[in-house]
């Protein structure tokens, strides 16, 4: 960290009558944190997403404290604390399902006397102590960068973020390009925190991220793949991915799915990804599960499509194109996010389902109906709709076999048959063709 690139730091104190934090809204866990390093003789403060969010008026799920009391001090105070971290050295305080996380101050520059490392100009490792000062201007955003001090309930700032917050403006402390560099997962913690807390990025922050988005490859792949579910899984899923896409972040994230996306002309992939993040959005609200693997179905469906039809114009045929393209668009993938196979393979076979859903052959229809993936694949089958209505007929089909008992359903699918054999048509050859349209009909969405 280049100590020039940070500006220096300048205390404002706003006391409680001029600000909204109220301990009633602070965890109770937090506050015995806070006066038992306060009794220690250790100074202790309330600091980042708890501090702004609370001046937000939003209820933080987390809550951190910043101390003068080194990790080994912490642990020595409390006998529910464990150390954790090699990047960066920290306290855990456990009560139940609680954790309060303790770090503490980090100083800019390194004297010598703690353990910094640096790589190409990217901090790996940061556990040099210093003051409060030099810990607000190290912080990434000024927003972060606010201390509560539980002696006299005052708020400390000492880059400018109580402003910032006032304003609902993100902005990073120092020289933006120097800090994305730093670390360029930042880039990604200004479009997540600016889509959570509906928040401005200012020009001089936002300027240098599409052009240092490509820094993206160097992050560690799975680093990348928390920061994706932090991105799309906390509730405000499009707002995320609308950011990416107005500061040039998808292409280094997900470049497959930023190729197919600019050569799908229709939009009709982008709708469906749209819609299929809302969805999500509204489970995240209603306090569903979200599976790692539909999110990322949804989110490589566009660049799975794409290398499905560039299979299937060489002649390949369609079974094996499809488990080719799932198989290209994963290996691809996990060069940049490291997608675990506990997520990848079910992603591939919700894929790989969607070409049966056409099939009316008894025998298919309920060996498709017991298998595990099936409700994952027809909640995808249904969100593809977003993108043509060419699946309306089997979205329908299979919502009244849902419905039906074991009997009424095979006697349905019995008498269609027979109804088709009536009509003099023979039941492969249909059933062939229209698998032939369906590969090529995935392909559009």
């Amino acid at each position: 960290m280049d100590p020039q690139a940070l500006p220096s730091p300048v205390l404002r104190t706003i006391p409680r009558d001029q600000h909204t934090i109220s301990r009633r809204d602070i965890s109770p866990n937090a506050l015995r944190v806070l006066y038992r390093l306060r009794e220690a003789g250790f100074g202790a403060y309330l600091v980042g997403g708890a501090v702004r969010d609370l001046l937000l008026g939003r209820h933080p799920k987390d809550f951190d404290v910043a101390t003068d009391a080194t990790p080994e001090q912490v642990r020595q105070l409390f006998r529910n604390c464990r150390l954790i971290g090699r990047r960066f050295r920290l306290a855990h305080v456990v009560y139940g399902r609680e954790i309060i996380e303790v770090a503490t101050f980090r100083a800019n520059s390194d004297d010598g006397s703690g353990d910094r490392e640096m790589e190409d100009g990217r901090l790996v490792r940061d556990n040099v102590y210093g003051s409060i000062e030099d810990d607000a201007v190290r912080r990434d955003f000024t927003c972060n960068a606010l201390y509560y001090a539980i002696e006299d309930f005052s708020v400390r700032d000492y880059v400018g973020g109580f402003d910032d917050v006032q304003a609902r403006t993100m902005r990073l402390i120092g020289d933006p390009e120097t800090r994305y560099r730093e670390d360029p997962v930042r880039m990604l913690r200004a479009v997540r925190l600016a889509a959570k807390l509906d928040l401005s990025i200012e020009p001089a922050t936002a300027a240098p991220i599409p052009v240092l988005a490509p820094l993206l490859g160097d992050a560690a792949p799975a680093r990348l793949f928390e920061e994706m579910l932090k991105l799309f899984l906390s509730g405000h899923a499009v707002a995320s991915f609308e950011g990416l896409e107005r500061y040039g972040l998808v292409a280094s994230l997900l470049p497959d799915t930023a190729a197919a996306l600019r050569s799908n002309r229709s939009g009709a992939l982008r709708r469906m990804l749209l819609q299929g993040l809302a969805n999500t959005d509204a489970r995240v609200a209603a306090d569903e599960p979200v599976s790692p693997a539909f999110l990322f179905a949804m989110l490589l469906w566009p660049a799975y499509c794409r290398a499905l039809a560039g299979l299937l114009a060489q002649g390949m045929p369609g079974e094996e194109a499809q488990r080719r393209a799932a198989d290209r668009v994963t290996l691809r993938q996990v060069q940049t996010i490291a997608l675990p196979k506990r997520f990848s393979l079910p992603m591939q076979e919700i894929w790989l389902l969607q070409e049966r859903f056409s099939s009316r052959q008894r025998r298919r229809v309920f060996r498709l109906l017991a298998n595990p993936r099936f409700r994952a694949a027809y909640d995808f089958l249904v969100l593809r709709l977003a993108a043509s209505d060419s699946h309306a007929g089997d979205v329908e089909f299979w919502q009244q076999a849902q419905a039906s008992s074991g009997d009424e359903l095979s006697d349905s699918l019995e008498a269609a048959a027979a109804a088709r054999e009536g009509d003099g048509e023979a039941d492969e050859a249909p059933r062939r063709r229209r698998r032939r349209r369906r590969s090529a009909g995935a392909v559009s969405g």
